[in-house]
């Protein structure tokens, strides 16, 4: 007899678990709350048609070892658009914020410089004066570094990651001596992937803290980044239509019963709720949205960290443009660090109709900037991120320039309610995190980034279903022996 699997959620762990337990053979039922299927694969579109400008969102980019997700675009045929995805720093023509103005990427370097050797002479008591000694290059690497630090990072995160990059780093780059990684203060920019490449030992006695979040900059700074041509949700929009189950949007979980012999999952469609029996279910529920669901059958320690993982708010916010003014300047893509409450702002390729103006994703937020960009009302937002973003591109506020704005605000999406973030936290504890997260509670199986080695991105999504699905099947061929069978296995 066939065995059913409710899969709770149509982001791309739900998607990515349905596809595979069809592929396994199991009858599988999909409730998504939202009106669509992606979750915070978010592609935006002013107007109708392929010629519509697009933005991203929510996911906006694959680094290239992320096999998982770069097999299911091949999977659903969507390889002849995989492109490269220009980011922060890669574009010598776009802005960095100093404390004497915005200047070219370019020409960055000596401001950057000057900056870190003004930030330390005020702090000189948490660092003796040592630094005046540094060569061109370890000052340059501190500077570079630094910047980085202040566009990715989150602002609780923001000043301690300072202290540690003064107090564990430059020493030992001091000691490396200059090299083609690390030009003096006025020769460019420092090749931080290939010096950490060179020298991985850099980053021994880091700091969890810090160590954690190199990786983060190295990716999203990254030279071998990907995106998708005409727009990131092609990927779950063709899952969806591949699959033999519909997705059933619209339908709230409100509570999931685990029992010895199935699972009643509970949906409201309208004013009634509905119970779905189940021999299995697999959850991706975000854990602060899954905290709002009740739920029986579910131990102690499951609840435990159900409460403790940690959800990251981020706001993004997209300005639709008369036209790419912006590559009158020489800005080809990539994006600029403009601080402020809008922190990045990314330049996506014009690929539609040119004549239907172009989308500028004006402002990318996490943490407590995003939060507070994030709870304010739509129109206010809008407003805030245009008139801050003019300082650095006028030519916003040139009559007609601005046709429309859309935003995201995760933080503030009750079935998303941001990213998963283990920031600060050693190796070891991340993979204490993620086995408890991850683990079943009987017949009810995780995924979700939450449950991932990748959260915040598509490959943590996709790895985690397909584990929670090969757990689900182990479960299920130990269930499904007889008496007989399991005593030969043992005996055997």
């Amino acid at each position: 007899m066939q065995r059913h699997v409710t899969v709770i959620g149509a982001g791309m762990a739900g998607l990515v678990a349905a596809c595979e337990l069809e592929r396994l053979r199991f009858g599988v039922t999909i409730f998504e709350a939202d009106n669509r299927v992606g979750g915070r694969v978010l592609t935006h579109r002013f107007g109708s048609g392929p010629g519509a400008p697009a933005v991203e969102l929510g996911a906006m980019r694959i680094p290239d070892q992320h096999r998982r997700t770069l097999e299911y675009i091949e999977r659903v045929r969507l390889g002849d658009k995989i492109r490269a995805f220009t980011t922060l720093l890669s574009e010598e023509n776009a802005f960095l914020a100093t404390g004497d103005g915005f200047v070219r990427v370019r020409d960055a370097s000596p401001a950057l410089c000057e900056n870190l050797r003004r930030e330390w002479e005020r702090s000189d008591s948490g660092f003796p004066g040592r630094h005046r000694d540094f060569s061109e290059g370890t000052i340059a690497f501190g500077a570079w570094l630094t910047a980085i630090v202040d566009a990715v990072a989150p602002p609780d995160l923001r000043e301690a990651l300072r202290t540690d990059l003064r107090r564990e780093l430059l020493d030992r780059i001091e000691r490396i001596g200059p090299g083609p990684w690390l030009p003096g203060a006025d020769n460019g920019r420092v090749d931080l992937h290939g010096l950490f490449g060179a020298h991985p030992e850099v980053r021994a006695g880091c700091s969890a803290r810090l160590d954690s979040f190199l990786d983060d900059i190295l990716t999203e700074t990254g030279p071998s980044l990907l995106r998708l041509r005409g727009g990131m949700d092609q990927l779950p929009r063709r899952l969806a239509r591949g699959m033999r189950s519909p997705v059933v949007c619209g339908r709230e979980v409100v509570g999931i019963d685990v029992r010895e012999h199935d699972v009643l999952v509970h949906v409201r469609a309208g004013d009634r709720v509905l119970v779905q029996p189940s021999d299995f279910a697999v959850c991706t529920v975000p854990f602060p949205a899954l905290r709002r669901i009740r739920l029986t059958g579910v131990d102690a320690d499951k609840l435990a960290v159900l409460r403790e993982v940690v959800y990251c708010p981020a706001t993004k916010v997209a300005l639709h443009c008369r036209e790419p003014f912006w590559q009158r300047q020489g800005i080809r893509g990539g994006a600029s660090f403009t601080a402020g409450a809008i922190r990045q702002t990314y330049y996506p390729p014009v690929e539609g109709d040119p004549e239907r103006g172009a989308a500028l994703l004006a402002s990318y937020t996490i943490g407590d900037e995003a939060g507070r960009l994030g709870r304010l009302p739509e129109g206010e937002r809008h407003r805030a991120v245009l008139q801050e973003l003019a300082k650095v591109h006028p030519e916003l506020l040139e009559p007609g320039m601005v046709l429309g704005a859309a935003s995201a605000a995760w933080g503030t999406e009750p079935w998303s309610v941001g990213c998963a973030t283990r920031w600060g936290k050693d190796a070891a504890a991340c993979e204490e995190e993620r086995l408890r997260a991850a683990r079943p509670a009987h017949r009810l199986f995780f995924a979700g980034e939450h449950c991932s080695t990748a959260p915040a991105w598509i490959e943590g999504a996709i790895e985690s279903a397909q584990r929670a699905v090969a757990d689900l099947t182990a479960f299920d061929g130990t269930r499904r022996r007889t008496p007989l069978r399991a005593a030969l296995e043992v005996a055997g």
